[in-house]
């Protein structure tokens, strides 16, 4: 396909896309039934909806329209950064782009009139306040980082290999040199490769020497602190990435309990623990909790939440949240917190996180955690942001149930 029938193939999915379903199985679906399309074709389809989907605001705004083919000549003008002429030459008919109307080279060659801040970064309006509140001075450089293509980060499996191991395997047999893989400054273990990246053919990922984890995740669970011989509890399970980071931590000495409230989400768990090498780890039910209760050193709560810290990664999860959503995840949050807390032995750490930005999901629910719970104290919390810290957006606050 030449590169104008690709970003009229991006304009058709979009203008069929449904933003309440997962976008990749969409664009997996029009892959199977465009074959013609090579791999090539399809990662390059993919990445153009992708970034309409990250910049759809502001694209709209640029391209007088709402449209598949307005949002993929609004990221031409505006993510590209491309000229008027230069989105000419894509827009020739045939295959490709139909030219473009007079409306069209007005919009495009023009500053659009944002009707706020938040349209022109791509950012709900009903959230801009909550964005003040978080980045302050930051805004700007925040909410972009935000709307950008993330890299791939790996962590590396300290129960399969070293970090140099890792590198070395990475290149055995994929087209991964070694200068495209960077090290991760305050991150000791991750590993940044850049987008696209063919992780799943390599050795390194066949033999559970890496893991797909973003290099904020990643202190999640080292904020945990997991020694060997404990028994820990992940509370909040899901595919259960954070649950193979504690693995690694406790030397696959001790206890790891996983458990989400939705067993569906560790169905994978299994065959990744196996892969990885973490033989302590057992999947829990409602009924197997209870044999827990008053005795598991650590807890982790990574807490249901809206993921507005990983919209680099989930762009349409921006457009689908509502103030009712988020309301229902704080309600979430507030009940995990306070069901987690009968697993802990007197003593012990309880880690609270999620990979949200918002403080009404964060700082507001340590609060109020700690307002119902006077046993508790807090110990620290910290918070990664995408711009400051190169990385998704992550809280965690590390609590303490005293000692009687």
């Amino acid at each position: 396909m030449t590169p104008a029938a690709r970003l009229a193939a991006a304009a058709d999915i979009l203008d069929t896309l449904d933003l309440t379903r997962p976008v990749e199985s969409q664009l997996k679906a029009w892959g199977r039934g465009n074959r013609y399309a090579g791999s090539k074709d399809r990662r390059a389809i993919a990445d153009r909806v992708y970034m309409a989907i990250r910049h759809r605001r502001s694209a709209a705004l640029r391209a007088g329209g709402e449209t598949g083919r307005a949002l993929v000549l609004g990221t031409m003008a505006g993510a590209d950064g491309l000229s008027l002429d230069d989105i000419l030459a894509h827009c020739s008919g045939g295959y490709g782009l139909a030219s473009l109307d007079e409306a069209e080279r007005m919009a495009l060659a023009s500053d659009p009139d944002w009707p706020s801040n938040a349209a022109r970064l791509d950012w709900p309006d009903w959230l801009w306040a909550d964005a003040q509140a978080v980045f302050a001075d930051d805004i700007e450089s925040e909410l972009d980082a935000l709307r950008r293509r993330a890299p791939v980060d790996l962590r590396v499996n300290t129960l399969r290999a070293t970090v140099d191991g890792a590198i070395m395997a990475l290149q055995d047999d994929t087209a991964i040199t070694r200068e495209q893989i960077r090290p991760v400054s305050g991150f000791p273990l991750a590993l940044r490769l850049p987008p696209g990246s063919p992780v799943l053919t390599s050795r390194a990922w066949r033999e559970g020497m890496v893991e797909l984890q973003d290099a904020g995740s990643q202190t999640v669970a080292a904020m945990l602190e997991a020694r060997p011989g404990e028994t820990i509890l992940d509370y909040c399970a899901g595919g259960g990435g954070k649950t193979l980071a504690l693995a690694a931590a406790m030397e696959n000495a001790g206890r790891l309990l996983a458990f989400d409230v939705e067993a569906a989400r560790m169905a994978d768990l299994p065959q990744r623990a196996a892969r990885a090498g973490a033989s302590i780890l057992s999947l829990l039910d409602h009924s197997d909790l209870k044999s827990f209760e008053g005795i598991c050193d650590r807890v982790l709560v990574d807490a249901p939440c809206s993921g507005s810290g990983s919209w680099r990664r989930d762009p349409a999860g921006k457009w689908r949240l509502t103030p009712a959503t988020l309301a229902n995840y704080t309600r979430l949050q507030d009940e995990a917190l306070d069901a987690a807390t009968r697993y802990l032995r007197p003593g012990g750490t309880l880690l609270y996180a999620t990979c949200s930005v918002l403080r009404v999901e964060n700082e507001d629910r340590i609060d109020a955690f700690l307002a119902r719970h006077a046993d508790f104290n807090l110990e620290t919390n910290r918070r990664l942001h995408p711009a400051r810290d190169g990385c998704d957006g992550f809280f965690s606050a590390r609590l303490n149930l005293t000692d009687c």
